[in-house]
Order: structure tokens, then sequence, then C-alpha cells
């Protein structure tokens, strides 16, 4: 779950104070875009769960695989057509000569007449096993469509808000090294001044301003981070480029229980689109195994018609044609046991792939669980380091200002230390969220993502 406008508090002591500095990573997102895009655009607050919708909606991927669904449809029915009525009407005029020896009369060609016909023709297929079941495996595959167009969707939308997290992260890095550059540009013009009375040297002041000069490179970088996952997210969303994207939300620091291992997979395998579709994939290909076999089997068709015919339209008899057809299939030199050994094969594949999803879906929820757990001892223990650090600084600090003997060298570790462990927090927040969502397309359940 993501929460709006959560805090994190880093504080440090300066000058025997403590100054706390509240970093939000949803304020540094709209900063940063603010300073990337244009001035003359608009800026565009995306929440995690507009992103959501609007990957769903826009994302030029699922709008093809909804395509497919359709064109399945299509298919389903065109098979469905091929046990309906098949009707049809002509109307013929003709003006023709006849050799009359075709008929056995006299060897001259006869004098010019007129044909009017006009009828209406009809076929029916009475009794296919074969068609019946090509029918249903064609709304069996319509079904396999539609699972793989929402495991395309859900897909798309875990991607979506991984670069969401990826977004909140670089914010998070930016406001971190802003922070730290204040911190450290503080404590430069303290050293500078206790130069010019003669206690520091140009050596600490030098390594502070190598400090400073690391932390605004990894403050651009991060900057650069930033636009990136929001230039990605503007892809993958299908907006304008020229768009603006203020991240609204921000990430939770809440560690919240993780499910049973034994419910999350049960969940699993009952969410899954993968699963599902191929489960009808199975199921299709067993159809059609079984309409091809069923060509064995004799097929009854009805045929009729019924028109008009005489020499013009006003001067016309009617006419009628009804017939009852049994095929019995002998043998079509083999061809048909080969296509019933092609579909066997097919649908042991597809057995085989269903037991590859199975398993690719369970390690999928074992290593997301795994990564959830492993993200919340990350997120306790870079707290603790966060507050030794903190503490490591203050003490260091304070040392520096009361001693006048005191090394800079303290100083300068405590600096560090607090940077590394600031980092490992948001690392190990962004972990965390990036567990969870794994963990929900794992399950499934992405759709309760917010």
């Amino acid at each position: 779950m993501v929460k709006a406008a959560v805090p994190f508090v880093l504080c440090l002591s300066l000058a025997g104070t403590f100054e706390c500095v509240l970093g939000q990573a949803a304020l540094a997102a709209g900063e940063g875009a603010g300073q990337a895009g244009p001035e003359s655009a608009p800026a565009l607050h995306l929440t995690l769960k507009g992103a959501l919708e609007a990957a769903a909606d826009n994302n030029p991927d699922v709008l093809l695989y909804k395509e497919r669904i359709e064109q399945a449809r299509s298919q389903a029915q065109t098979q469905l057509g091929a046990l309906l009525p098949n009707v049809s009407a002509t109307v013929r005029q003709t003006r023709q000569t006849q050799f009359r020896g075709t008929y056995g009369l006299d060897p001259v060609r006869s004098d010019p007449f007129s044909i009017f016909d006009t009828r209406v023709s009809a076929t029916q297929n009475l009794l296919s096993a074969s068609l019946i079941q090509r029918w249903r495996a064609s709304r069996e595959v319509l079904h396999a469509a539609e699972f793989e167009a929402d495991a395309r969707m859900f897909d798309t939308m875990a991607s979506t808000a991984l670069l969401y997290m990826e977004g909140l992260k670089a914010a998070a890095m930016v406001k971190m090294h802003e922070a730290n550059q204040s911190i450290m540009s503080e404590l430069l013009g303290i050293v500078k001044q206790r130069q010019r009375g003669g206690v520091a040297t140009g050596l600490d002041i030098a390594r502070l301003e190598a400090q400073l000069a690391a932390e605004r490179q990894r403050g651009a970088s991060a900057r650069y981070d930033f636009e990136h996952a929001t230039l990605s997210l503007v892809n993958l969303l299908a907006l304008p480029y020229e768009s603006r994207l203020v991240l609204a939300d921000d990430w939770s620091m809440d560690a919240q229980d993780a499910p049973l291992l034994q419910h999350a997979v049960e969940e699993a395998l009952a969410h899954r689109p993968e699963v599902q579709a191929q489960f009808t994939r199975v199921k299709a290909s067993e159809l059609t195994y079984s309409s091809i076999t069923g060509e064995r089997l004799p097929s009854l068709v009805a045929q009729g018609d019924y028109g008009l015919i005489g020499n013009r339209w006003n001067n016309t008899l009617d006419t009628y044609q009804m017939a009852l057809s049994l095929q019995l299939p002998i043998f079509d030199g083999g061809q048909r046991e080969g296509r019933i050994a092609e579909a066997r094969s097919q649908l042991r594949q597809e057995a085989l792939r269903m037991r590859s999803v199975l398993n690719r879906v369970k390690m999928e929820v074992h290593d997301a669980l795994a990564s959830l757990a492993a993200a919340k001892e990350q997120v306790e223990i870079a707290q603790v380091g966060l507050q030794m650090a903190t503490k490591e600084l203050g003490l260091a600090r304070e040392r520096f200002a009361v001693i006048t003997a005191a090394s800079h060298f303290e100083l300068t570790n405590g600096l560090s230390a607090v940077a590394r462990a600031r980092e490992n927090l948001v690392q190990a927040l962004f972990q965390l969220n990036a567990a969870r969502i794994n963990l929900a397309r794992a399950t499934g359940s992405l759709g309760a993502l917010s």
C-alpha cells in the first residue's frame, strides 16, 4: 500500500541543537518535474492508482492484446457460421443457342431463345461432430485471448508501479543529497572560520570540499534518474512527451505482515490470468484434437433449392430440389491421421506448458514473499543505522566544536556515515515497496494496489 505524503525524518545535531530535515519524496518529485519540463507545459499530478488506470487504458501493448480478443471473437463467429444454415439467392436471365446434337437430336443449331431462372438455395449441416468441436475450440481460444490480455495488462500495471517507485526513489535521493550538501556547506563554513583562527588546516577544508563535490555529482545523477523514470512513465502511459509529471503519492514505511505461503500460492493459482489462459489453451487443444478425430465419423448434410424458371420473368414455372447427403470418410491418403498425430503432439505440448506456468507462478510467489521479508529486515536495520550514524555525527560535531585539537577525520567520517545511512534507508524503503508490488503481481491482486 502507498500512502500520500508520508515524510521521513532525518535529524542531525548542529551547533549543539537539533535540526530536522523533513524530506517528502512527493514534494521532491514535483520540484524535479518542474525543473525538467518546459514552463509552458501544465503539471500532471499523477497518483499511483491513476498511473495504474492509465496504463490499463492507454498502453499500446495492452490495446494490441485487446484487439487480439476481437480477432479471436471473429474466428469463433466464423466457426459458428459453419453450423448455421447457408442460404443464397440467384437471379439469371440468359439469351442463348444450343447445338441440338448434344441431346441426340438433329445436328443443327437451335434458334436463339431466352431463359429466366431465379431460385433460393439452402445448405444445413445436420450432424457433424468435427464442426461442433471446432466451434467449441474457437470459443476456448477466445477465452485464452481474454486471459492473455489480462496478463499483459497486469504486467504493464506492475511495470508502471515499479517505475513510479523508481521515480519516488530518485526524488528521495535528490532530496537526500540536497540535505547532505546543506550540512556539508554549513560545516565547511565552520571549518573555514576555524582556519582563520589557526585551528583548522587547508587539508581539512580540501577534504570537505571534495565530499561536497561528490555529493553534488551524486545529486546530479539522482536528478537524471528522476527525469528518466518520469520519461519512462510518460512512454508507458502513452502520454505526450512534453507532459510534466508530479508524483503525488509517497511510498509507505509501514511493514505489514506478509500472507501465509500456502494461502498466497492458492490465491495466485486462482487469480493469475496466465494460469487461466494456459488452462483454456489446454482445453482448446483437447477440443481441436477431438474435432480432427471426429472427421472419422459420418456427417449428415441437407440441401435444397426452390425457384422459378421460364422464357421470361412473367412466363415461369416453379421448381425445387431437395437432398439429404450422408458422407462416410473412408481413406484420404493418410492426411487425417497425420493431422491427428500433430494435434495430439500440440495437446501434449500445452500440457507441459501448463506445468511450466504453474511452477513459474509458485516460484514467483515464493520469491516475492522472500523479497518482502528481506526488505522488512533491511528497513529496520537501515533505520537503526541512520540513528547511530546521526548520533555519531552529532558527537563528532560537538567534539570538533568544543575541543580545539579534535581530529577532523571524525567529522568527515560522521558525514560519510550519515550519507551512507540515508542512502541505505532510501534503498531499503524502495525495496520494501517494490516487494509489495511484486507480491501483488505474483498473487494476481494487483488491481487492489493503491
